[in-house]
């Protein structure tokens, strides 16, 4: 993803909010299995 602007990252739609995030270099392996846009939102929906 190196070189690439901020608005031609691929995107998905957080499970526990439902608003759309964009890939970030930490997900670079794993992008596949990110389900949530935040830590935040993981928590809420485990509860």
């Amino acid at each position: 993803m190196h070189g690439v602007k901020k608005q031609h990252l691929p995107q998905k739609v957080c499970v526990a909010c439902g608003r759309p995030f964009t890939w970030r270099k930490k997900w670079e392996r794993d992008w596949e299995q990110v389900r949530f846009c935040s830590g935040a939102c993981r928590r809420k929906k485990a509860s």
